[in-house]
């Protein structure tokens, strides 16, 4: 099923006559696929930008197991770590590390299965929710993608009347690909994202409007389908669904000052993608992709032109990879010059990557902190200093701070 909107196609004709652009670009290593033309100048090797901060990296805890999310405390209260094993962290200011929170929901921890993302209620000063999404153990060695809530006790040491408000259906053999960002727009709504579960034949799920399956979906933060929904009237699961024909979505951010919503997914081998979501919008995997199989074989043919197939194209993509964690979009006074860039972490560029915007276009990319190897997810602090989670066995928060300028 192809859906589009006419918005998206306009915008991309009128960039695609821009003139391309001359500078330097961020040294990445060779393209998977070369022989692809952007549909806009813009959409890919934007200009290195001239970054004259120096970082200073602070650990502020260790010994964190392949740590997946952070959530930022109000106050002084520290932060909430996810471990995809299926414990919670409290982690306080100091880096003292608590025992597992209690009273969490049963995880499928295989694989890339496990605890996944948390994120506070927009009013946890009054309600103290918490949100998780996770990969649900859904029988015969089945799961998929799970969000649910509960109320963290005041010392921060069980989660209480649990309730799980999304189910991904149907339960997947694979345990792969589970997308699992957790996100608030200012108007009571909840997006959760999803992946396809990786397999060439559950793939095809993400374009198939009877699953779940690489799609965001938008819901109230009891679990119900809110007004506005592009498929409200279809039935379930069809109502949920927000937008389709996404891969793995691992990165999403309200942009602030905005309604704007914008992810980043994982490509294959190359075509990793910046998206800015529409309600209805169709972003074309597996039909369309900038990237290539791991074996080296066409995606479906191989066809990547997006909006000549009636797909919405990305604003921006890598090629080669960066396998985006989490994404956010810098707010603060240590990083002044950053206000209001896009700040993705990555797992095979290790550290983050920062994009300057111009509007919905990128118009600069920097790297920064990559010797941190594997990062996961990034947020800022209440400071304005940037936080971020290194994925392996022996994971770390991590500090950062503008060091000195040249």
């Amino acid at each position: 099923m192809q859906r589009h909107t006419a918005s998206a196609l306009a915008l991309t004709a009128a960039l695609a006559a821009a003139p391309a652009l001359a500078q330097d670009k961020v040294d990445e290593g060779p393209e998977e696929r070369p022989d692809i033309e952007p549909a806009f100048a813009e959409q890919t090797n934007a200009p290195a930008l001239d970054s004259d901060v120096e970082i200073a990296t602070q650990t502020v805890a260790d010994g964190l197991v392949h740590p997946w999310g952070i959530a930022v405390l109000p106050g002084d209260a520290g932060y909430l770590v996810t471990e995809r094993p299926g414990r919670l962290r409290h982690v306080a200011e100091d880096g003292t590390l608590s025992q597992p929170v209690e009273g969490l929901p049963q995880v499928y921890h295989q694989e890339q299965g496990g605890l996944l993302d948390v994120t506070l209620a927009p009013d946890f000063a009054d309600s103290r929710r918490v949100y998780l999404t996770y990969a649900k153990p859904m029988g015969d060695g089945m799961s998929g993608t799970a969000a649910a809530y509960g109320t963290l006790s005041e010392d921060r040491t069980q989660l209480t009347d649990v309730q799980e408000i999304f189910v991904q259906e149907p339960p997947s053999p694979t345990p792969m690909h589970y997308g699992s960002r957790l996100v608030f727009d200012g108007d009571g709504h909840v997006y959760i994202t999803t992946g396809e579960h990786f397999t060439e034949d559950e793939r095809h799920y993400a374009q198939d409007m009877d699953t779940t399956y690489g799609k965001i979906v938008r819901l109230t933060p009891e679990g119900e389908v809110p007004e506005g929904n592009p498929f409200a009237g279809d039935g379930m699961p069809q109502a949920q669904i927000w937008s389709l024909g996404h891969r793995n979505i691992q990165g999403a951010a309200m942009r602030p000052g905005t309604e704007e919503f914008w992810i980043i997914e994982h490509g294959p081998a190359g075509g990793d993608e910046l998206n800015l979501i529409e309600a209805g919008a169709n972003y074309g995997w597996p039909e369309v992709s900038y990237g290539k199989n791991y074996d080296g074989s066409p995606v479906t043919g191989g066809d990547y032109r997006h909006e000549e197939a009636g797909f919405t194209p990305p604003r921006y993509y890598w090629d080669p990879v960066i396998a985006p964690g989490d994404m956010t979009f810098y707010q603060g006074e240590l990083f002044a010059d950053w206000q209001g860039d896009v700040l993705a972490s990555g797992l095979v560029s290790g550290g983050l990557a920062r994009l300057e915007l111009d509007g919905q276009t990128v118009v600069g990319e920097d790297r920064h902190v990559s010797d941190l190897g594997r990062v996961r997810d990034v947020a800022v602090d209440q400071d304005g200093s940037i936080l971020v989670i290194t994925d392996y066995e022996d994971g770390r928060l991590v500090r950062l701070t503008p060091q000195s300028a040249s």
